[in-house]
């Protein structure tokens, strides 16, 4: 072979490993730990990073303990896989992950961004994904950052623990921790992330200084709590909420915050159930052993957030009341249909004269005032009323709450929504006894249509469904980016203030509009009611 017809067989090849050694430099990043290797997406428009570690892996004695920095590795890691999933069971069963079996070893962040950014510094949206505090992975095909990066942002998602994992308390852990606090080690994952963002997130192009936290269920939750922590309040420019807040309507059930006493009192008796007389004991049972005991327990949520003295220096109720939480936009709303699946599904339906008796025993002489807001004349009535309240106890009360307290601040603009899209599901589908076409715009239900990933769910979307879900991401993508969700070709979204009128935007395929609020009287009664705060700081 002649050296000119050598040069054209081997030519297109080194021009290939040219292309493909280019294209593998320019994702190549370094974090503090060390280098780490991304893909793209198939039309190579969206760069993405997999398992990011952002914490060391918390084993052994790090079982229970605020996360440590990552060790340093050398040469490049590959970032082209989902890190496992923190350690549970399965408690919902409409949750599914793109990882590894669920892991202890789960510290780990997803990255997406456009591969070609409008902007040097890209404003950066941190998601938290919701499960009630033990379950959840930002693995989950819903929570895919494909879409919502192609609107021009950076989505970055970490792991948090979960469960007895990410929430156990014990005096023993106190004592050790150096700050006299125990629990709470999900959010400080959290912080950790956050922490991680603002160390790193300019080597990828994004910028540090216009971060927007957000999350639904319990990471709306986790927000809401992340804006009132001194240790994270100072590290975020926006956040958004999707369904949730902690500000319970009444003192049982749903996801509250215990004093420390009672859940390290917990943790002792939890310890002691599976045979563990120590800490030491504790960290060196099986991560398995102890989630098997945790599911067996009557309480789902029975490991959840506290009032450690560190975190949270007391409840959220006082924080916001004094003023002293972030003072950022503010993003937030619910869904038509939070709480109807609890009443749909409930063996035993509400009737005119049970509400009316129920209303009785919950609000004494002031249940006339009550069904004046929530009206029981007939049966059927009675079951709307009771839909209305489950939502209202569940999710709507603690997230209105929010946003009022919020609109008390001065300067920080807040935003509110009311999803009322009904999601589309296979014909048939039941969830218990009850058709899943009956429960309405329910928990959850908007997530998809946020992250443009009505794909990932194999139901019969229509055209309205797309349409809805263009306008969500829209929206959310121009608020991470500036504060305001508002862009040409949008309709209008006004701030949520009394000088509006409390404007609300209604998020539906028949029509997207704002309108002011029509329920406020049934929130404010539930305030008048609602658990007050002890005001006191926990030290």
């Amino acid at each position: 072979m002649s050296p000119f017809a050598r040069f054209l067989w081997i030519a297109p090849f080194t021009v290939m490993a040219i292309l493909v050694a280019n294209r593998f430099a320019s994702d190549e990043v370094k974090t503090e730990a060390g280098v780490v290797a991304g893909t793209t997406n198939a039309d190579r428009t969206v760069r993405i990073f997999k398992g990011v570690p952002f914490a060391a892996p918390p084993l052994g004695d790090l079982r229970w303990k605020a996360p440590q920095p990552m060790p340093k590795w050398n040469g490049v890691r590959q970032a082209d896989k989902f890190g496992s999933a923190c350690l549970q069971t399965n408690v919902f069963g409409d949750i599914y992950f793109r990882d590894s079996q669920p892991s202890e070893d789960c510290l780990t962040l997803n990255i997406w961004m456009p591969a070609k950014p409008a902007s040097p510094k890209l404003p950066v949206f941190l998601w938290f994904y919701g499960g009630g505090f033990v379950a959840g992975s930002s693995s989950e095909p819903r929570y895919d950052g494909e879409n919502l990066a192609k609107k021009g942002i950076m989505v970055v998602e970490p792991n948090y623990r979960l469960g007895v994992f990410g929430f156990f308390s014990h005096p023993e852990l106190t004592k050790e921790s150096g700050h006299n606090s125990s629990g709470n080690y999900g959010l400080l994952d959290q912080v950790a992330a956050l922490k991680w963002v603002v160390n790193n997130i300019a080597a990828f192009g994004g910028d540090p200084g216009n971060i927007t936290i957000g999350g639904e269920s319990a990471g709306s939750f986790s927000v809401c709590a992340l804006m009132a922590s001194p240790v994270s309040r100072d590290l975020f420019q926006r956040a958004i909420g999707e369904s949730g807040a902690f500000f319970p309507s009444r003192k049982e059930g749903g996801l509250t915050v215990k004093p420390l006493s009672e859940s390290e009192q917990f943790g002792v008796k939890f310890a002691r159930s599976v045979g563990a007389k120590n800490l030491a004991e504790m960290r060196a049972k099986s991560g398995d052993e102890l989630l098997q005991a945790a599911a067996r327990l009557n309480r789902r949520l029975a490991f959840g957030p506290n009032i450690d003295g560190y975190f949270l220096p007391s409840d959220a109720a006082t924080i916001y009341g004094r003023g002293e939480q972030a003072h950022v936009p503010l993003l937030a709303g619910w869904n038509a249909d939070e709480g109807k699946m609890m009443v749909l599904m409930s063996p035993q339906k509400p009737t005119s004269r049970s509400f009316a008796e129920q209303a009785q025993q919950r609000f004494g002489n002031q249940a006339a005032e009550f069904l004046k807001l929530y009206p029981a004349k007939t049966d059927e009535e009675a079951i709307l009323s009771a839909e209305q309240l489950s939502s209202d106890d569940f999710i709507a009360y603690s997230t209105w709450k929010w946003l009022n307290l919020q609109n008390t601040i001065g300067p920080a603009t807040v935003y509110t929504y009311h999803f009322e899209q009904v999601p589309a599901t296979k014909p048939g589908a039941m969830i218990g006894l009850v058709p899943a076409s009956e429960l309405g715009a329910k928990h959850a239900g908007e997530i998809h249509y946020v992250f443009q990933t009505l794909k990932s769910e194999d139901v019969p979307w229509s055209e309205n469904d797309f349409q809805v879900s263009d306008a969500m991401s829209s929206y959310w993508a121009n608020f991470v980016k500036t504060g305001n969700p508002n862009a040409k070709g949008l309709p209008d979204w006004p701030p949520y203030n009394q000088g509006n009128g409390f404007e609300v935007m209604h998020l539906s395929g028949k029509d997207i509009h704002a309108a002011p609020e029509t329920n406020r009287a049934r929130y404010e009664f539930l305030d008048a009611h609602a658990p007050k705060s002890s005001g006191a700081d926990i030290h």
